[in-house]
């Protein structure tokens, strides 16, 4: 991910890579950044956060929530706006980030990818129109490689579909189903996660009546669609000073 960034950033025409950032143990620490790419940023990578934040008006960060609280905290000191694509935080780590944005602006989303906000967008509507008469199902498949599940866009899936049907997610929703469950409880939400393979990130949310189906799917082939969501979201915080953000707020689908 950190790679699809610098390329995007280096072809986009309008954003410039101040640093860049990886674990003391990389060995990529020293290099140019854009290195692998066949040029010469003169940016070269460090572990050292003040040192690669100096230069920087926002810092992109896809990493783990211990690594981003941990970034949020020098954003803060030295006033570096924040887009933060990182998943599986705390209840208390969100409330952190919230404290952080009343002193850096802040986009933070589960997913970067404009066409998984859209279909976010879609399945609050559809959620709406089918509110009676239909179970609702969130499926997700990831590579064998993710170690949080269910997804971070699963999860705000979730919580849009819950929010439009005027219920609370962690009242609601069922993420596991073994040996005899009884009837299915028409008020939740359920969830199923695949892993395996190299599967970048597939999501489908069903919606099942009677003598009917709705499935509204999005399906990533490559990572490039969240570093391209990313950079429209270090655009969205150019001039601002603090605030806490979606991508809902960045793509203007409020």
């Amino acid at each position: 991910m950190g790679r699809m960034l610098v390329e995007a950033v280096r072809a986009s025409g309008d954003c410039v890579i101040a640093g860049a950032l990886d674990v003391p143990a990389s060995p990529a620490i020293g290099s140019d950044a854009t290195a692998f790419l066949g040029h010469a940023s003169g940016v070269p990578v460090t572990a050292d956060l003040a040192e690669g934040l100096k230069n920087a008006q926002v810092l992109i960060d896809f990493t783990r929530p211990e690594g981003t609280m941990a970034h949020l905290a020098v954003c803060r000191k030295l006033g570096v706006g924040l887009v933060i694509g990182t998943t599986g935080f705390t209840e208390a780590q969100k409330a952190e980030i919230a404290a952080a944005s009343r002193d850096i602006a802040i986009v933070m989303a589960p997913n970067m990818s404009v066409g998984v906000n859209v279909t976010l967008k879609l399945l609050d509507m559809a959620a709406r129109a089918l509110s009676t008469g239909y179970d609702i199902e969130v499926i997700e498949a990831h590579h064998r490689h993710k170690v949080d599940a269910p997804s971070g866009t699963a999860l705000r899936m979730g919580e849009v579909l819950a929010e439009a049907l005027g219920r609370d997610l962690k009242d609601c929703a069922v993420y596991a189903r073994e040996g005899v469950t009884g009837e299915r409880d028409p008020s939740t939400i359920g969830f199923s996660a695949i892993r395996g393979g190299d599967i970048v990130g597939d999501h489908t949310v069903l919606f099942a009546g009677t003598g009917e189906r709705i499935e509204i799917t999005h399906k990533s082939s490559s990572r490039v669609n969240y570093a391209q969501g990313s950079l429209r979201a270090a655009r969205f915080l150019a001039g601002r000073k603090s605030g806490l953000f979606d991508m809902f707020d960045v793509l203007g689908l409020r």
